[in-house]
């Protein structure tokens, strides 16, 4: 088994994350079999009550494990299908030692970082170390070098390069190379002190990844090679990408990463084949069309917050052979002029998310989508808000609510499960986790679109649709299209009578690959090609419809 260690320097968002994941896609596309992990040093257990402000979108797992988005990172970019003990944070590993001690399975000895915190972060390494299904380890450390809550995942990486030998080992340090525009140069000193700080742990970083705005010429690399003890050859550049980032594994092999790699760890493998990675990264940057998408939500503000959503639009766009100019919509600002920001996009989509802010914005905007006849995507909580605003325009359900927002509704059209209030007493992972089958119904647009009678999807919630509601709302052409199996729970929804007007409970965006998009994307992405946003509608002719969408609010997706 070899194993690869990706720290990071000098500050945080250089792209361990990205980095980690297209040495993945390249030791893959040599025929290698790579599994990724993170460590996280933060003390929260997981990152599912985190604020997508401060930590960007919650990627969800099969096993329902609530992880850091870089995991998403490590399943787009790979064959990887990651769980619970890929994602490990500081707060895992202490409660971990802490209820073994309050057991007593130390036996009475004084409990300490070494060796008791170190053995449980050495010990997850060792769970993932299947020789049967992987060659390679690939491990990323979150934060910076130097960072307290840091140590003791460096401090154990230390001690497991000595119990496993430094010749089945490669340490990858990611660093930032800035440039100085007053004296018009590119500084090293940051990428020495961050490597000095590494090499005080105890750590020698054998391959330099240095992230730079300019391109790093031979005498920077010989300065970097004799300053951080590192060969040459070893030092990476890894400029800002242009387009997209999956331009990234194709940059980092034409520094000769991959084949470095395997030299250091005596893997012996074929020139990759990055044919049909070219041929994606070709249609993500010079597509044939365009297609202009609103995203309704409450945290456009920051692009991590729903990562895996563009992600999975730049997917589907590609495999039509298109590009996407999205169209961020604050939720908030939806309460009056909805014409005028949705006017002239040919599709809308709503993400998750929690709390009653921008709900009433988020209705608004499946309302004009229902009745333009835009094709609509709702993921989740974009699944809820279309039930209500059918509920309430078309079923004349005046007072349709889901009880997240208003707990004394006289029509909870979206409630809690009965014995979900019983078992809710805290916010972490107290949602319906992780992958559950959906029957999908004959006859319906999602069978269409998946054509398969089911499917599995993963999931993050609370609420669900109340089935007492059902029949009132199929009279006027609200369809589930999809169930639990035992039709229970609504899964899927659609309209009878519009192009593409889908909801689902669950979470599409974390199945889509670059090669291989999701249906429900997909379908959204033709059904968008299809609609033409300047054709005659009512919205036309709303006097505050009429102003035209300013070109700088657009934004594109790379």
């Amino acid at each position: 088994m070899k194993y690869i260690f990706v720290t990071g320097g000098v500050v945080s968002s250089l792209g361990k994350g990205l980095a980690a994941a297209s040495l993945g896609t390249l030791l893959e596309a040599r025929g290698l079999r790579v599994v990724l992990q993170k460590f996280d040093p933060y003390l929260n257990v997981d990152p599912g009550t985190m604020n997508p402000f401060q930590h960007g979108e919650v990627y969800v797992l099969n096993d329902g494990a609530e992880t850091d988005l870089d995991l998403g990172h490590y399943e787009r970019f790979t064959n990887c299908v990651l769980s619970r003990h890929n994602n490990l944070t500081s707060g895992q590993v202490y409660e971990s030692v802490i209820l073994k001690e309050r057991r007593g399975d130390y036996l009475g000895k004084t409990v300490q970082v070494i060796p008791h915190v170190t053995d449980e972060i050495k010990d997850r390494i060792r769970e993932i170390s299947d020789e049967t299904k992987y060659d390679v380890v690939i491990t990323e450390i979150g934060g910076t070098t130097g960072d307290i809550e840091g140590l003791p995942f460096l401090e154990a990486i230390r001690q497991f390069i000595l119990e496993v030998g430094a010749a089945n080992v490669v340490t990858m340090h990611v660093t930032l190379v800035p440039y100085i525009k007053a004296a018009a140069e590119l500084k090293t000193k940051p990428t020495q002190q961050s490597v000095a700080k590494l090499r005080e742990i105890g750590l020698q970083p054998q391959v330099l990844i240095c992230r730079s705005e300019k391109s790093i010429d031979r005498e920077l690399r010989q300065k970097l090679s004799m300053f951080c003890s590192v060969s040459e050859k070893a030092v990476i550049e890894a400029r800002d990408v242009e387009h997209t980032v999956y331009e990234v594994p194709l940059m980092l092999h034409a520094e000769g990463l991959d084949k470095l790699v395997c030299d250091l760890l005596d893997l012996k493998t074929p020139e990759p084949d990055l044919a049909g990675w070219k041929k994606f990264v070709d249609c993500v940057i010079s597509p044939q069309e365009r297609v202009k998408i609103a995203v309704v939500g409450k945290y456009i503000h920051l692009q991590d917050a729903y990562k895996s959503i563009y992600e999975s639009l730049t997917h589907a766009a590609a495999s039509q052979d298109c590009g996407i100019d999205l169209k961020l919509v604050d939720a908030e600002s939806l309460q009056d002029r909805v014409g005028a920001q949705l006017k002239d996009v040919a599709g809308v989509l709503i993400p998750g998310g929690f709390g009653e802010r921008g709900v009433e914005g988020k209705i608004k905007a499946a309302r004009y989508a229902r009745e333009h006849g835009i094709p609509y995507l709702g993921l989740c909580l974009g699944m809820q808000v279309a039930t209500i605003e059918f509920a309430r325009d078309v079923c004349g359900i005046q007072k349709a609510n889901s009880t997240e927002f208003d707990p004394d509704t006289p029509d909870p059209v979206i409630s809690l499960l009965e014995e979900q209030r019983e078992k809710i007493h805290s916010k972490g992972a107290s949602m319906r986790l992780g992958t559950w089958p959906t029957k999908i119904a004959k006859g319906t647009l999602a069978e269409k679109i998946y054509g398969q009678s089911e499917v599995m999807e993963r999931h993050r919630h609370r609420y669900e649709f109340n089935m007492k509601y059902r029949d009132r709302m199929n009279e006027k052409g609200f369809v589930i299209s999809g169930t639990s199996p035992d039709g229970t729970l609504a899964e899927l929804i659609e309209l009878r009578d519009h192009p593409y007007f889908i909801g689902c409970q669950y979470h599409p965006e974390f199945q889509s690959k670059p090669n291989k998009p999701h249906p429900l994307f997909k379908g959204f992405i033709q059904a968008c090609l299809a609609f033409d946003p300047n054709r005659e509608t009512r919205a036309a002719t709303d006097p505050k419809s009429q102003r035209r969408v300013p070109r700088q609010e657009l934004v594109l997706q790379r």
